[in-house]
C-alpha cells in the first residue's frame, strides 16, 4: 500500500437515487437561497428535461427559475459562454445557480461562479489550479442528465479558449457544489450514441484515475467500484435506455469516477482528447472513448500490475492468471467494448494529419501528462497520434 501522505476532501452533498430530483426545493431552502439561475444547454430544453424539475419546486421559485434560465451553453463550454452565464446571472438578481445537464452546462456553472464571486468578466485570469479561483462563489447545485462527466463532483472546469483554440482548466475546491442530485431517471432519454461516448468517458475517468502517478488509496476503491458498475451494464445502457438498473449503475459508476479522478488525476487520453477538443471542437466523452483503447495499449508495459486489476474489477478473469495476461484481458475488453457500442474509429474524427504536430505540442503541454503511468514526450504524442491515424 502506498504510505505517502494524501488528503481527500469532498465539500459536496450527494443525493442520489431514482426521483430524487423531488428534493431540489429542500436543497435550495436548507442553503438560504431561492433565485435561481438555470445554466442549461438547449438539449436539455427541447428533451423537456427541465420543465420536469421546476414543476417541482413551489411556484414564486419555479416562475424565477423559469424567467432566469440561461441555455446557451456550448458543447465544450467557451470562455464566452462563462462570462455570457456570470453577466445572466447578474442582471436577473440570482442568488444562485442550478447547472441542469452534462458536464458541459455543469462546467461552465461552476466557472461562471469563480467570475460572480470576483466580479470578474474574463475567465482566463483564473485559469490553473489554485489561485484566483480560491473564493466562494454562489450556492450552486448540480443536477446531471448524463451518466459521464462527474463533473457534479468535481471541483474543476474545463473550459474552452476561444482565442487560442485550447482548453484551460479552472480547479479548485472552493468551486464544487454544494449539492448534486443525481436521478437516474433523467438519464433514461439520453440517445444511444451519447450513452455510449459519456460511459466510455466514465470509464476513461476510472482507469486514468486508478493508474495515475498520483493516486492513492481512497481514489482507488472509488475507481475500482466504478469499473465494476460500468464495464457489464454500459453496453446494456446503450442497447436498452429504459433498463433503469443499468442507468442507475451507470450514473453511479460516473458519480464514484468523477470522485476518484477529482483526488488523483486523470492522464494522457484526456490530454489528447482536450488538444482534440480545443483545436476541433469535438464532443470531450467521443474522443476519451476513442482514444483509450489505443493509450492502454500504449501504456501497457508501464503499468501491468495495475491493468491486472482493471481486469478483476471487469470480472473478466480469476486470480490463477498471472499479472500479464490479466492486463492484456482489460486492454482488449475496452477495445472490444469500444467497437461493440458503436464508436468511430480515430480516422473517422476528420483530424488531419498536417496539425499532429500542434495537437502533440498542446497534448504535452496539458497539466495531467506527467500523470500519465508510461513518461510521455511531444514525441509520444506524435507517435501516438499517428499509431491511432492507422
Amino acid at each position: 500500500m502506498n504510505t505517502k501522505i494524501f488528503s481527500f476532501v469532498l465539500p459536496t452533498k450527494i443525493v442520489f437515487g431514482a426521483g430524487c430530483r423531488r428534493q431540489l426545493a429542500s436543497a435550495l431552502g436548507e442553503l438560504g437561497v431561492g433565485r435561481p439561475l438555470v445554466v442549461t444547454d438547449r438539449g436539455v430544453l427541447k428533451a423537456g428535461i427541465l420543465d420536469r424539475i421546476l414543476t417541482e419546486l413551489p411556484s414564486e421559485m419555479a416562475r424565477f427559475a423559469a424567467d432566469g434560465i440561461f441555455s446557451g451553453v456550448e458543447p465544450n463550454p467557451k470562455d464566452r459562454d462563462v462570462a455570457a452565464a456570470a453577466e445572466a446571472y447578474r442582471s436577473v438578481g440570482a442568488d444562485c445557480l442550478l447547472a441542469v445537464g452534462g458536464g458541459s452546462p455543469i462546467d461552465c456553472a461552476k466557472a461562471a461562479g469563480v467570475l460572480i464571486a470576483l466580479n470578474a468578466t474574463d475567465i482566463h485570469a483564473v485559469k490553473g489550479r489554485a489561485g484566483n479561483a480560491a473564493v466562494a462563489g454562489p450556492p450552486l447545485i448540480c443536477i446531471p442528465t448524463t451518466a459521464g462527466t462527474g463533473s457534479e463532483i468535481t471541483f474543476s472546469s474545463v473550459i474552452t479558449d476561444t482565442k487560442y483554440h485550447i482548453k484551460m482548466t479552472v480547479k479548485n475546491a472552493s468551486t464544487a457544489a454544494k449539492v448534486a442530485l443525481c436521478d437516474p431517471e433523467l438519464t433514461l432519454s439520453v440517445p444511444p450514441a451519447t450513452t455510449a461516448a459519456t460511459g466510455m468517458d466514465a470509464l476513461t475517468h476510472a482507469i486514468e484515475a486508478f493508474t495515475a502517478k498520483c493516486s492513492e488509496p481512497i481514489a482507488d476503491a472509488l475507481a475500482l467500484y466504478a469499473m465494476e458498475l460500468i464495464y457489464p451494464n454500459l453496453e446494456r445502457a446503450v442497447r436498452d435506455g429504459a433498463d433503469l438498473e443499468a442507468r442507475t449503475a451507470m450514473l453511479m459508476g460516473s458519480l464514484l469516477a468523477g470522485m476518484a479522478f477529482s483526488h488523483s488525476d486523470v492522464a494522457s487520453v484526456h490530454c489528447i482528447a482536450e488538444a482534440l477538443g480545443g483545436m476541433y471542437d469535438l464532443p470531450h466523452g467521443v474522443c476519451n472513448a476513442v482514444i483509450l483503447p489505443y493509450m492502454m495499449e500504449y501504456n501497457l508495459d508501464w503499468c501491468v500490475e495495475r491493468y491486472a486489476r482493471v481486469a478483476d474489477a471487469f470480472g473478466l478473469t480469476g486470480y490463477g492468471q498471472d499479472a500479464a495476461q490479466r492486463a492484456r484481458q482489460a486492454v482488449d475488453a475496452v477495445r472490444e467494448l469500444a467497437v461493440r457500442i458503436g464508436l468511430p474509429a480515430f480516422s473517422e474524427l476528420g483530424v488531419r494529419m498536417d496539425d499532429f504536430r500542434a495537437l502533440a505540442v498542446n497534448s504535452y503541454r496539458n497539466n495531467s501528462t506527467l500523470s500519465n503511468p508510461r513518461p510521455m514526450q511531444k514525441r509520444d504524442y506524435l507517435n501516438m497520434l499517428c499509431i491511432m491515424q492507422g
